[in-house]
């Protein structure tokens, strides 16, 4: 199984910004627990980070047959981008959003998701082991 994770706009800032939201750990260790955890249930993942809207529906694009779940945390785009929502439908893998906060108990404007129309399951506020149990979700699926 072959399972690609695509992290959005300033998840490489993780560890800086808003650590009383985001916690100090930074993005290499978040990469670096995902793998952990994928070696150990024997999966193969591919961890990409973008702050562009394009390169992320074209990494989505390129996913098409070559990839059995997407995890996805799509950062601000979650609220704005239909382009992501469309790529997801388009290429009709299994995906799973995450979240590292609760989105859902933040400002009104982060109450919008256009990914969790595609997605079979929205993970939030579960820090990075989120990622873990997406991972775990797209196994069990």
């Amino acid at each position: 199984m072959k399972i690609l994770v695509i992290n959005g706009p300033n998840l490489n800032m993780l560890g800086i910004r808003e650590k009383n939201i985001y916690g100090d750990k930074n993005y290499p260790a978040l990469v670096k627990g995902i793998k952990a955890h994928a070696k150990e249930k024997g999966v193969k993942v591919t961890c990409y980070q973008s702050n562009y809207e394009g390169d992320i529906v074209t990494k989505i694009q390129k996913a098409y047959q070559k990839f059995d779940g997407i995890v996805i945390n799509p950062g601000a785009y979650t609220h704005t981008s239909v382009a992501i929502l469309d790529a997801l439908k388009a290429v009709s893998i299994p995906t799973v959003e995450v979240h590292i906060s609760k989105v859902d108990e933040r400002e009104d404007f982060r109450q919008i998701s256009f990914v969790r129309n595609y997605a079979f399951k929205t993970i939030t506020g579960e820090g990075f082991n989120g990622y873990n149990m997406a991972i775990d979700a797209i196994i069990e699926r």
